[in-house]
């Protein structure tokens, strides 16, 4: 069926190009990228469809619908705003499909689980690198820095996300943003970050003993009993959620056996957010790993296994690998590295 779309990633999936003002029509056996003069001589470059120049883009694919004589067009209604919306119910009947990208990008190509593949390798390197420059005194503000230095190649590449470097009870926080706590040995010191590879995102977490000796793996000594404790429930529900991993499972029993391991050990309340979430183009992409999703686990499927538990005002313990479906098999992706 003819489709529209306007998202950046949406779009580069279909085309090999995107900008952040473009519209992607495919009708009948045509394809079109509408943008304007800005991006136009890149577009033609690299991508793989006809690329139109259009001050007013929705304008354009306006006439280019009404000139293909299209009656029904599918649309993720979530994706547009409600005038431009309404301005191509005018001309079209629009087909509401919610998240049908998503839906169309959840399995992905062997060629695009490569590339996830080794956008994962460069963020563990570059988590490796990180490690050499962590040193007691500096706020959560420099750690932050160094660490972006390291992921990004000074630059050189995108990250999935803003960085997360918390200390200590700031690791409390899931989504914790830096502040200006100083870093001490003995700390907890909590690392989600990743990079983005020929455009795919990777997502790896780490919470880490600041000793004489930091380590990046997930044989953590800490020096506090409690934080042990809770941090060794955290690995042993991502071990029996990785191990469970297989297709044919739903999304949401991998959620339920993480969950169970920690609610046993009288933490349920604190393990605030969803097991886990795809990563593709986007860093959450279907499909999302909780406790409502029915959606079988299936061949080609990359996602996050990252349970957590969060104690206010004392400390957060995350730890979380990425895993994809290859030849209907699991494969833990920071085990690649």
């Amino acid at each position: 069926m003819d489709y529209i779309l306007n998202g950046e990633n949406e779009i580069y999936y279909e085309c090999g190009w995107s900008s952040d003002n473009a519209i992607f029509l495919s009708l009948s056996h045509a394809r079109y990228v509408i943008t304007d003069g800005r991006y136009t001589l890149d577009a033609k470059e690299k991508a793989n469809a006809e690329v139109i120049e259009a001050k007013d883009l929705l304008k354009k694919a306006k006439e280019l619908i009404l000139k293909h004589k299209i009656k029904k067009l599918k649309i993720d209604p979530t994706k547009w705003n409600f005038k431009d919306y309404t301005s191509l119910q005018k001309v079209v009947n629009l087909q509401n499909e919610p998240n049908m990208s998503h839906k169309k990008r959840m399995i992905k190509r062997d060629d695009e689980l490569e590339i996830i593949k080794e956008a994962v390798r460069l963020g563990a390197l570059a988590f490796e690198e990180f490690k050499k420059e962590i040193e007691e005194g500096f706020d959560e503000y420099e750690l932050s820095y160094r660490f972006k230095e390291k992921l990004t190649l000074r630059g050189r590449r995108a990250l999935s996300f803003e960085p997360i470097v918390a200390i200590n009870e700031n690791a409390a926080k899931p989504h914790a943003e830096v502040s200006e706590k100083r870093l001490k040995k003995g700390d907890l010191l909590l690392l989600d970050a990743g990079i983005k590879y020929k455009r795919y995102c990777s997502d790896r977490t780490r919470t880490i003993f600041v000793g004489d000796d930091i380590s990046m793996s997930k044989n953590q000594k800490f020096s506090n009993k409690e934080i042990q404790k809770v941090y060794d429930i955290v690995r042993k529900a991502q071990e029996k959620a990785l191990k469970a991993v297989k297709v044919g499972i739903k999304a949401k029993e991998l959620d339920k056996i993480a969950r169970e391991v920690i609610e046993k050990e009288g933490y349920g309340k604190y393990f605030v957010h969803s097991l886990g979430h795809g990563v593709g183009l986007d860093i959450h992409e279907w499909p999302y790993i909780n406790s409502r999703n029915e959606t079988t686990i299936k061949n080609g499927m990359v996602f996050t296994i990252e349970p957590g538990i969060y104690i206010p005002g004392a400390f957060g313990v995350r730890i979380e690998d990425m895993v994809m479906i290859k030849d209907e098999k699991p494969i833990i992706l920071s085990e690649e590295i």
